[in-house]
C-alpha cells in the first residue's frame, strides 16, 4: 500500500502554497501605506490541477517520441505564480493595496487551509485504520 499517494501529495502541496499565499497577503497588508508598493498575487490552483489531471483530460497524447509532452506533470514540480495584482486600483501615492480585499483574501485562504489540513487528517486516519485492519 502506498501511503504517500497522489491525494496526500496534492493536499501537502496545497497546504504549502496556502502558507505562501498567507505570507504574501500579510506582506501586502504590511505595505498598504508604502508609497509605490504594488500588491502581489499568488496563483497555484491551475498548475496543481494540471499536475493532478486525474481524468487525463488536460494532457495531449503524443504519437512521436519527438513530440513535447503537454499537461500532466508531477505534483512535486508545481510552482506558484507570483505577479502584481492587475485588478488593483492605484492610489495617488502609487500603492495598489486594497486592505479590505486583502483581509477578505486572507480569511478565504485560512478557510481553505483549514479544510486541507482537515482532509489530510482524515486521509491519515483512514490510512491508519486500513493498516491496522491488515494485521
Amino acid at each position: 500500500m502506498n501511503i504517500n499517494d497522489k491525494t496526500l501529495q496534492a493536499l501537502n502541496a496545497a497546504v504549502r502554497f496556502r502558507e505562501m499565499r498567507h505570507e504574501l497577503i500579510t506582506s501586502n497588508l504590511a505595505n498598504s501605506e508604502t508609497p509605490g508598493y504594488k500588491a502581489k498575487v499568488l496563483d497555484f490552483e491551475e498548475s496543481l490541477a494540471r499536475a493532478l489531471d486525474v481524468d487525463g483530460e488536460q494532457s495531449l497524447s503524443t504519437s512521436d517520441p519527438r513530440h513535447f509532452k503537454v499537461g500532466g506533470g508531477s505534483i512535486g514540480q508545481v510552482a506558484p505564480e507570483i505577479y502584481d495584482n492587475p485588478n488593483g486600483d492605484t492610489s495617488p501615492d502609487g500603492n495598489t493595496v486594497d486592505p479590505e480585499s486583502e483581509i477578505v483574501n486572507l480569511n478565504e485562504n485560512k478557510i481553505m487551509y483549514d479544510a486541507a489540513i482537515q482532509l489530510m487528517g482524515k486521509k491519515m486516519g483512514l490510512t491508519k485504520y486500513i493498516l491496522g485492519s491488515e494485521k
